[in-house]
């Protein structure tokens, strides 16, 4: 059974009609494809690595920079440390340490490390751990910042999902939900908290009604 939220952010979440007991509960506002926000890694750019040093067995293929930042396009990786399998970004896997921050359009996430995936010369899935680390993002319709908080963050980059769990909160400047796990659709701007992930948690969710117009 799941308990499911929706909201197309910024408008603010009413309270869920009451729906049959084989259904979830849930709150939908229709979404305009031109205001869907993005956080996908560009495409068909070349990829620019910047180190303070580095460390490269090209023998058991095992790399080592210390600061420092790799970009492409609208995208960059930057830490302390990385170690990595491989450099040429087609298959290789990235482990990053120390302030660690992932820029991706219009999208941040900032931790105190992260587990990254390069696929097809692309960022395809990112996992963020810190105390908390912290995801933010501007919505291009109201231009109010995104942002939410988790002790890990995993970015699923071609699907477009954002799971915040342990201690997750997020908020779009108005509204906020907190639970153990929430689930971000960046392109549906919607929230997804699922019972089963709840453990002995409750989801909370604060309303905030915006300000009345003045005649």
């Amino acid at each position: 059974m799941l308990l499911l939220v929706r909201t197309a952010w910024p408008a603010p979440m009413p309270a869920p009609a009451p729906a049959p007991a084989s259904a979830p509960a849930s709150v939908r506002a229709p979404t305009a494809a031109s205001a869907r926000p993005s956080l996908k890694a560009p495409t068909g750019l070349p990829i620019s690595l910047v180190a303070q040093s580095s460390e490269i067995d090209y023998r058991n293929n095992d790399l080592v920079f210390r600061k420092v930042k790799i970009s492409q396009g609208t995208m960059s990786v930057s830490a302390d440390l990385a170690h990595a399998n491989g450099l040429d970004f087609q298959n290789s896997h990235w482990v990053f340490r120390g302030n660690v921050k992932i820029i991706v359009n219009q999208g941040e996430l900032s931790s105190d490390d992260a587990d990254i995936l390069f696929a097809d010369k692309l960022l395809a899935r990112a996992s963020v751990s810190g105390n908390p680390a912290r995801f933010s993002q501007v919505d291009p319709a109201s231009h109010r910042q995104v942002e939410g908080h988790a002790r890990q963050i995993d970015y699923d980059v071609r699907k477009g999902i954002i799971k915040l769990a342990k201690d997750a909160w997020l908020t779009d400047g108005q509204n906020e939900i907190s639970g153990e796990t929430l689930k971000y659709n960046i392109a549906a701007r919607s929230v997804v908290a699922e019972a089963a992930d709840q453990s002995a948690h409750r989801v909370h969710i604060t309303i905030t009604p915006p300000p009345a117009h003045k005649p």
